[in-house]
């Protein structure tokens, strides 16, 4: 029997690493997660686009230039302040801290740099501006059903890279 390959109306279950530029695995899936080619999948599309064609069993490795993954840094993004003006739960490195915006829209920002009179904030995701490697297995392939392609979700609710 002939392997099937990941095309439109098809659910596909893949594994996943995301590789920085110094070889280090930044992210790692190793339960299958599903998404349906061509339609609404919610994988980067450059990943998406790799992976139609791909037979059940193939291994690829994608190059995502910035632009493609994170998006590019944004200097915007990175505030400084006085430590006295941060409540001290915000006082380490790592810390979450949510902003809303005029339009009550939250954003995450997190405590990159903490000394004895400032604490900085960035609102990057920690992977903008680099360029990324995703080594994507694909596990299975399978017919969409007709619920599944109306939805754009496979029924066993796969949990797409996300854009």
């Amino acid at each position: 029997m002939q392997a099937r390959t990941v095309g439109p109306g098809h659910v596909a279950y893949i594994t996943y690493s995301i590789v920085d530029s110094t070889g280090t695995v930044v992210e790692q899936h190793d339960m299958p997660i599903g998404f349906i080619a061509g339609g609404r999948s919610g994988l980067l599309e450059k990943i998406e686009q790799a992976l139609l064609g791909q037979p059940e069993g193939s291994r690829l490795e994608v190059s995502l230039a910035p632009e493609d993954a994170f998006g590019e840094r944004d200097p915007g993004l990175t505030f400084t302040d006085d430590i006295e003006n941060v409540p001290p739960q915000y006082r380490r490195v790592g810390a979450e801290v949510l902003f809303a915006d005029e339009a009550g829209e939250t954003r995450s920002f997190y405590v990159t740099h903490v000394d004895e009179s400032s604490v900085t904030v960035d609102g990057n995701h920690p992977m903008a501006g680099q360029t990324v490697t995703c080594v994507v297995n694909v596990v299975s392939v399978r017919d969409a059903t007709a619920e599944e392609i109306a939805t754009g979700l496979p029924a066993d609710g796969g949990s797409p890279l996300m854009q």
